[in-house]
């Protein structure tokens, strides 16, 4: 049985979880906020963007970049506080974000609207090098959702939800992926947001199967968290980095009214024993 604990609820579409100094962060995309909250639960709104999809990473430096789909730019969140724009993005679809340790964004793209019910075309992933310029870096992902850096720098892996995959790429000294290839085949999981684990391991939370899974390279699976609620996205984290945070809730369909149930959003906290590595 897993012991998982609440740290909040009450929120809506809950993504992209990253810890950072002692908090986590994470996006609700139903609010159109950046939210901190301790182990203690105590959460702060730490910026305001009504953008759905909305995903954060934070740059070396400190500074966070928030995809902000809905204009099409990455913003900068400055030590004041102000939202600058990082880079001009352009287009539609931004999804998920990583950075590196040299402070190269990796940014995503789906190739159509979901919401819309258009039929699927494959995604993209984008390079916003630290100059700010913007490249595409990689094509062909069904449905790119969750990126991860590994801890040497030289590898990005990338969630395909519609393949069931995870799918990995050599990191250049310019920041350009190569050498692409399948790192896990995951059957029937849909991996959502991903991190990586000091063993080289792989979270990725699922939101139809309600569930964290913890993976090795091929796919064969180490541990798995039920969930009674969809999990998008996940990270280690906490003083020791043996946390893993999951944010989950209530999935009722790409082309509702309301992607989750109100209020069903929630932020998990489950012990693990393979500490955090890499970035998100």
């Amino acid at each position: 049985m897993n012991e998982t604990r609440t740290l909040l609820t009450g929120r809506g579409l809950v993504e992209s979880p990253r810890w950072h100094g002692d908090r986590l962060y994470f996006s609700d995309w139903s609010a159109g906020e950046v939210v901190a909250v301790g182990l203690d639960g105590r959460d702060e709104v730490v910026a305001r963007v009504r953008s759905l999809p909305l995903c954060t990473a934070w740059l070396p430096d400190g500074r966070l970049l928030i995809v902000d789909s809905a204009s099409g730019l990455l913003l900068r969140r400055e030590p004041d506080g102000a939202l600058v724009t990082h880079a001009d993005l352009g287009r539609f679809g931004w999804n998920d974000i990583a950075v590196d340790g040299r402070g190269n964004a990796y940014v995503n793209r789906i190739g159509f609207d979901p919401m819309a019910g258009e039929d699927v075309r494959p995604g993209f992933v984008h390079l916003v090098t630290p100059d700010c310029s913007v490249r595409e870096v990689a094509g062909d992902i069904a449905f790119p959702n969750g990126m991860a850096v590994t801890p040497d720098d030289a590898t990005l892996i990338v969630a395909d939800s519609y393949r069931h995959a995870l799918v990995a790429f050599d990191i250049g000294p310019d920041g350009g992926l190569s050498n692409r290839r399948v790192w896990a085949d995951l059957g029937d999981g849909a991996p959502d947001g991903i991190c990586v684990d000091a063993e080289n391991a792989v979270w990725y939370a699922d939101v139809p199967n309600e569930r964290c899974v913890r993976v090795a390279e091929g796919g064969r699976v180490l541990r798995t968290v039920d969930l009674d609620r969809g999990g998008f996205a996940c990270a280690l984290g906490g003083p020791d980095g043996t946390t893993l945070f999951v944010v989950a809730a209530t999935w009722r369909g790409m082309t509702g009214e309301e992607l989750v149930a109100p209020g069903s959003g929630q932020v998990l906290a489950v012990d693990v024993d393979v500490p955090a590595a890499g970035l998100p």
